[in-house]
């Protein structure tokens, strides 16, 4: 049985995100599990969507700053979701101390200049996650 791997990306950069919707196709191709994919482009959706939400439960979170509204995605429940689950993506150093000081590990600085380099490492460490997953969901 193919099985799902859920992911949030949070990321409100449409070019940005093609570049890793892009990548994550390819990752997916002849895997015994496929993405399933939720993405929200403004931090007002986590919190009317997400947080309250009882039943939304993510393999993988990818966590930038929402820019165009001001306002942060790091309004996500960390604590709820798990750090060791996200991936802190945002161009502002500052947005990935922060994630840091919350609990995250793993961050990768988004570089509008080298956008494809920054696609490539963001999926490679997808990579890496998905791989120390089971590949049986648990019943």
């Amino acid at each position: 049985m193919i099985i799902a791997k859920t992911i949030l990306i949070l990321e409100d950069d449409l070019k940005t995100l093609s570049k890793i919707l892009s990548r994550l196709a390819k990752l997916e191709e002849d895997q015994p599990f496929y993405f399933s994919l939720v993405v929200l482009t403004d931090y007002l959706q986590v919190e009317n969507y997400i947080n309250n939400n009882p039943k939304a439960k993510f393999d993988i979170i990818l966590l930038d700053r929402d820019c165009k509204l001001a306002g942060s995605f790091h309004v996500l429940d960390l604590e709820r979701f798990g750090t060791d689950k996200v991936i802190s993506i945002s161009s502002v150093p500052e947005w990935n101390v922060e994630a840091q000081k919350r609990g995250v590990t793993k961050v990768i600085l988004k570089d509008y200049q080298y956008l494809d380099d920054f696609a490539d490492k963001v999926v490679k460490q997808i990579e890496e996650i998905v791989r120390k997953m089971p590949l049986i969901e648990d019943e």
